[in-house]
């Protein structure tokens, strides 16, 4: 996961919801406007905030799809369900 709050936010972040997975800093939004990813929320006084894609990203460093109608609620088990369409192998344990 990456997000535009600091490396501290982000570490709080993950204390607070047991996040086992890695959290990235992109405080400079760099990261964030190379995927086109920022969107202008300035009407509600927020700026540039990023929205929730998900990205899948072969082994070959190419992209399968982009999801763009992510729910924070249900992500787990989509990006799973995502994976499985994809015919992407499960992990070995």
């Amino acid at each position: 996961m990456i997000s535009v709050d600091t490396l501290e936010d982000n570490t709080a972040f993950a204390k607070k919801e047991e996040a086992d997975f890695p959290l990235l800093a992109d405080p400079t939004k760099a990261t964030a406007r190379k995927y086109g990813v920022l969107g202008d929320f300035s009407r509600f006084n927020l700026g540039e905030v990023a929205n929730r894609y998900t990205y899948y990203i072969g082994p070959d460093e190419n992209f399968l799809d982009v999801d763009r109608k992510v729910s924070p609620a249900t992500s787990g088990e989509d990006i799973v369900a995502h994976l499985k369409a994809l015919n992407v192998p499960a992990a070995k344990k």
